[in-house]
């Protein structure tokens, strides 16, 4: 991967690990996904204003990937019920270069070589370390989790191939993709009314502020991937993309005030380490 490609990559890994920490961060984290949803829609609907329609072969991709994505926020808000941030965000995420990497060589022909193979071993042995550690993840927990690996494993798979189908279009993919993000407000509303999406902008409004921001930084963290997604292997995008684990483990423990063990260092630096042998 080309360095300024992969310096890019790394930035968005480090916006990913921010946004969920500031969705972790937050009490009812229903709530915080569903603003966070809002200010990514609202700032896609200006975008597709100022940009060109995507080729006509990348619409059944914009489609799935805009629908797995609501999947996604589900999954990640319930795995968030279950296990701190240093504990479910690299199982989430540790997982999924493990299955980009064999979607792509599937569905887009990309190769696996020797180093894939090596981070695909790290990466299964720290989820498998971090799930472990002292006993404390319930099997919900875990399953949770690793659903939500999946999903993204299934979008980035999605949105590698769609974005390729684009023209060229990457900023409209995203924007068009992200207008999907619309479904979250209204699923909230569906399950607990408008006051409940209402109210808080008066109860909580820092809470509120944050989740806002937290979207905008979330829709720049993953234009960044579909962005390089263009040029750069699937299973090397994503696997440099998970290097925000390390991220996550800092913020959680710097932010959070969440307790790190040794072991469990160790597992986040193992899966970090194997997300960089996918990468190379």
């Amino acid at each position: 991967m080309l360095s300024y490609t992969g310096g890019f990559v790394l930035l968005a890994a480090l916006l990913h690990a921010s946004w969920n920490a500031m969705l972790h961060g937050n009490d009812d984290r229903f709530l915080s996904m569903t603003w966070m949803s809002i200010a990514i829609a609202a700032a896609s609907t200006v975008v597709i204003l100022f940009t060109p329609l995507p080729s006509d072969t990348a619409w059944p991709y914009i489609v799935a990937s805009g629908l797995v994505h609501i999947v996604y926020n589900v999954t990640l808000v319930r795995s968030y019920r279950s296990n701190d941030l240093a504990q479910a965000y690299p199982i989430a995420r540790g997982s999924s270069p493990l299955l980009v990497t064999l979607g792509a060589a599937l569905f887009a022909h990309e190769s696996i070589g020797p180093l894939h193979v090596l981070g695909i071993v790290m990466i299964s042995g720290g989820i498998v370390a971090i799930a472990l550690e002292r006993g404390r993840v319930s099997r919900t927990g875990l399953l949770a989790a690793l659903t939500t690996g999946v999903t993204i494993a299934i979008y980035t798979v999605i949105d590698g191939i769609g974005v390729r189908l684009s023209g060229g279009e990457a900023l409209a993919y995203t924007a068009w993709m992200f207008l999907f993000y619309w479904l979250m407000p209204m699923l909230f509303v569906a399950t607990r009314g408008i006051a409940a999406l209402w109210t808080p902008v008066k109860t909580v409004p820092i809470a509120i502020g944050s989740s806002l921001f937290g979207g905008l930084v979330s829709i720049a963290a993953y234009g960044i991937v579909i962005w390089a997604l263009q040029s750069g292997a699937m299973g090397a995008v994503s696997a440099l993309r998970e290097t925000s684990v390390v991220f996550a483990v800092l913020i959680g423990r710097g932010f959070l005030r969440e307790t790190v063990s040794g072991k469990r260092w160790l597992a986040c630096v193992i899966v970090a380490g194997g997300a960089v042998c996918l990468g190379l």
